[in-house]
């Protein structure tokens, strides 16, 4: 009850932001705005989920043949919830790994899949910020564009400094884990479970980077797409309010306004996303402007996750619960 109030109350500020912002002409520019186009970038998130739900099955190697395609996409929309519901998107791998044990695949292969996919996304933000940086040398931003890009920039390079050491020396890291759960007074018998766990992980985790480099490639390459996809919603739809914003800065937005709602540990980063996406755009498009394109930005890119993904989370999670409960009461009568 209480995740349902916070997250309640996170979306009253997300919405209060850009109604504070438009004002009375947040309504005007929003009935001006085609809905041809909106049918149309909603369209690009089904695609997007298609994308990743193919990136899964390929993630999965063998296993993932076993599991269908729309089972797949299931997994993907139910688990793209989980995020968007959860601060920082804490529930995004248990929900993908609750899921995917209904299939038979253990917690480890799912949480290496998982995994893989949050460093192919790392891969493809530094590539990205790579390509910004290019651009700033020939192109003037302002000094608050250029001071958030240099802070996620370097967060980008410790994230994957840190994927990086984790993998070099995870045996250096199991020891002293090992040392500090025994500082704690866990018992032995747990302590080794927990290790078991971790190798089974780092296990997985490797047979995932040993599929095809073919594989990998297209792994990849979707992510490029997927993420080129769903970061071109701000811009077309400030093009669809008549302002034709350089791609590259709605990219940079975007980017920076997503991981200030990470930051905040806000569900799906609701007020803070916005807050900061109002901070950036205003200046350059204006506060009614600005403010519409918030809201259609996201509708699309977080209420209507919440939308398609909540009915899709409890079909997939809360019948087989609802079953278990009723099978337990029927015991009980007997």
């Amino acid at each position: 009850m209480n995740r349902l109030l916070w997250l309640g109350l996170a979306l009253i500020l997300a919405l209060l932001v850009p109604v504070v912002l438009g004002g009375s002409d947040l309504l005007t520019r929003l009935r001006a705005f085609d809905p041809g186009l909106m049918f149309a970038l909603l369209g690009m998130i089904l695609l997007c989920w298609i994308i990743n739900a193919i990136r899964l099955r390929l993630l999965l190697g063998n296993q993932g043949n076993h599991l269908g395609r729309m089972r797949s996409l299931g997994v993907i929309i139910a688990t793209e919830f989980a995020i968007c519901t959860t601060p920082a998107g804490s529930g995004g791998p248990l929900t993908l790994m609750a899921l995917l044990a209904r299939d038979r695949i253990g917690p480890a292969r799912s949480g290496a899949v998982f995994a893989a996919d949050q460093i192919n996304d790392l891969l493809f933000f530094f590539c990205a910020l790579l390509g910004i940086a290019g651009y700033t040398l020939f192109h003037t931003l302002n000094r608050s564009l250029e001071g958030m890009l240099l802070a996620s920039a370097l967060l980008m390079i410790g994230a994957l400094a840190g994927v990086v050491a984790l993998t070099a020396y995870r045996r250096a890291l199991l020891r002293l884990s090992g040392r500090l759960l025994r500082t704690l007074k866990m018992s032995a018998r747990r302590r080794r479970r927990w290790t078991r766990k971790v190798l089974h992980f780092f296990r997985a985790l490797a047979e995932t980077w040993r599929l095809p480099k073919r594989t990998l490639t297209l792994v990849f390459a979707l992510t490029c797409v997927h993420w080129s996809l769903r970061y071109s919603v701000l811009y077309l739809a400030l093009l669809g309010l008549g302002v034709n914003l350089q791609w590259i800065l709605s990219f940079l937005v975007q980017m920076l306004s997503l991981s200030a709602g990470q930051f905040s540990l806000l569900p799906g980063g609701a007020g803070a996303a916005e807050l900061t996406s109002a901070t950036l755009l205003t200046p350059m498009v204006g506060k009614s402007t600005a403010a519409a394109a918030i809201v259609i930005w996201r509708a699309v890119t977080y209420y209507f996750y919440l939308i398609v993904g909540g009915p899709v989370f409890l079909c997939l999670l809360g019948r087989p619960l609802l079953e278990r409960l009723r099978l337990s009461l029927a015991r009980d009568r007997r």
